[in-house]
């Protein structure tokens, strides 16, 4: 959910820090006192079009900063940073992203966008406009079944593309086979012919070289390390001095019990000194020249170093290529055979990704049926009485989503014929479809926080009580902003935020400013009162119309209090 959000030099707005909380928010205020500024601040730093007029005026730059909380709820949470800057240049302005702190491309935030944040604001189409996202929505909308068919679909056809990518090898390898199979088989033959066995010789022969090339420097350091441990006769070797030592601590240990660990010690130690010095002179009598073995040595090494130098640069890069031309030359030899045999099984796996695509088309079909009744009783209460939806499915080229395209087509009046819903629902017909499918969703759809702007816009009563208790059952599933003129939704809120448009003398000329303060109770009764009665209270005409409206404010917190708790009972 969105939990904090930054706003600097935007539009109309130069310093905006506010916070979020979960469930429903409102924004309430007077026309054109910037309500909607706020949500454009969330759909601009989320990768949504931005011009030099985003920039207030007087200012070079503009940045918005947003924070949400990912985690499900009851678990710690896990925070995401977003932040947008336009800076102003002679050819309009230009945007930096950074998430996290680091910078960003649009297409990654656009891509985070999915998952964080829908917003249905009047003139936007948004996601639900577009073919791909109302696929995604059906087929969530159908359930486990539907979406492992969907995912099968996914598998079958990852494995026709695998098969046709064979296929086109093997095409390419025919075509140049008669410039290719006298070199591959060259090459074969040379690597054959060095008998690669293991990716280690060379490494192996280049240490065995090394040790028969120093066989002399070898037998002398041998001896000379043989007499300092064990054997010298002009001099004390190591050995004669740890016996003295070892002698000496005996003679101790008969008088002091407590140095019978350090004579150990020493006794040890002058043990493995003993076998140290039996090994070296074992290893240099053993140790004699062969210029014989070294001539074979050598030979071997220049010969795989040429070998490195042409298929490598590792021996066991040259191993690799080997058993490559092996199989290419295979592929060469059978290549026609081979060709056939995938040329059927692509067409076999044709048909097994057709079969699964139908079954997959006959749930989406099923989905679709109760899709639409389900969205029209949702709909109609919605001062949308006469409108007619209709999910249609298209066959389409077999990808991995499976053969069909599917369109949301919508008539919001008698007798006009179905169109795609994003080419001919308004703002407010969009804002409230959206609404009613999110109610379909609300359990579902991973969405954290869903963004309404003036969804109520032209509707009242028993339409307006509808939009609330709809807004509310969301709430309790979603982060829900809201932007509002009508007391009854903004009576459910959870959070109530009021938005002040405002100049501010500054200099010679004024300066017009937005501010958004978040209110507490008594501050909501007043601001309920005022969407009651279309007027401040500074403003009211009579005692008896203020207090009505303050009745009216106290009578809608009464009420909602009641709904909310009666929702909450019906949930539970």
């Amino acid at each position: 959910m969105l939990v904090r959000l930054q706003i600097e030099n935007f539009a109309l707005i130069d310093d905006l820090d506010l916070s979020f909380g979960s469930g429903l928010n409102v924004l309430t205020g007077e026309t054109g006192a910037g309500k909607s500024i706020v949500l454009d601040a969330v759909d601009l730093v989320l990768g949504g079009k931005a011009s030099r007029r985003a920039i207030r005026t007087g200012a070079d730059r503009a940045q918005v900063q947003a924070w949400f909380n990912v985690a499900p709820p009851g678990e710690a949470e896990s925070a995401i940073a977003c932040s947008r800057q336009l800076l102003l240049g002679k050819r309009g302005c230009r945007s930096k992203y950074r998430l996290n702190g680091k910078s960003a491309s649009q297409r990654e935030i656009q891509q985070l966008r999915q998952r964080l944040v829908e917003i249905a604001a009047q003139g936007q189409a948004i996601q639900l406009a577009q073919t791909p996202h109302q696929r995604r929505l059906l087929d969530l909308y159908g359930g486990e079944k539907l979406l492992k068919d969907r995912d099968h679909v996914g598998q079958e056809y990852d494995a026709l593309q695998r098969l046709r990518a064979r296929l086109q090898d093997l095409q390419k390898l025919e075509e140049q086979r008669s410039q290719q199979e006298q070199l591959w088989r060259y090459q074969w033959e040379e690597l054959s012919r060095a008998q690669l066995t293991h990716p280690q010789e060379l490494q192996d022969l280049e240490a065995e070289a090394q040790r028969l090339n120093h066989v002399v420097e070898l037998q002398q350091q041998s001896y000379r390390l043989y007499q300092t441990l064990y054997d010298h006769d002009g001099e004390t070797a190591a050995a004669d001095l740890l016996g003295h030592a070892e002698t000496l601590l005996q003679d101790m240990v008969s008088y002091d019990k407590e140095l019978t660990p350090l004579l150990n010690l020493v006794g040890e130690a002058l043990v493995r000194v003993q076998e140290a010095g039996e090994q070296i002179n074992r290893y240099g009598d053993e140790l004699e020249a062969d210029p014989g073995r070294l001539q074979e040595v050598e030979t071997r090494l220049g010969q795989l170093k040429q070998i490195c130098r042409k298929y490598g640069p590792s021996l066991a890069e040259a191993i690799e290529r080997r058993e490559s031309l092996q199989q290419q030359l295979n592929d060469l030899e059978n290549g026609e055979k081979s060709r056939d045999e995938v040329e059927q099984r692509c067409q076999e796996q044709q048909q097994r990704l057709h079969q699964s695509c139908q079954r997959l088309r006959q749930r989406r079909q099923q989905a679709a049926h109760q899709l639409e009744a389900r969205l029209i009783a949702a709909l109609q209460p919605l001062a949308m009485e006469n409108l007619k939806f209709q999910v249609e499915l298209s066959p389409t080229q077999a990808n991995r989503w499976g053969s069909d395209r599917v369109r949301f087509l919508f008539s919001a009046n008698p007798g006009e014929p179905l169109e795609p819903l994003g080419d001919i629902a308004s703002g407010g017909e969009m804002s409230r479809f959206l609404l009613a499918l999110k109610a379909c969703f609300s359990e579902v759809d991973p969405v954290g926080t869903l963004i309404f702007d003036e969804i109520d816009v032209g509707v009242s009563g028993r339409v307006a009580n509808t939009i609330a208790e709809t807004l509310y059952r969301l709430s309790r599933h979603h982060q829900v902003l809201c932007v509002t003129h009508q007391p009854l939704v903004a009576a459910m809120a959870d959070h109530h935020f009021q938005v002040v448009k405002q100049a501010v003398s500054g200099g010679e000329t004024a300066r017009t400013r937005i501010e958004v303060r978040s209110l507490n109770s008594d501050q909501r009764r007043q601001e309920l009162a005022q969407l009651v009665s279309g007027q401040r209270q500074g403003d009211i005409d009579s005692a008896a119309t203020q207090d009505a409206a303050n009745a009216f404010a106290d009578s809608l917190l009464s009420r909602a209090e009641r709904l909310r708790q009666e929702l909450s009972t019906v949930r539970r």
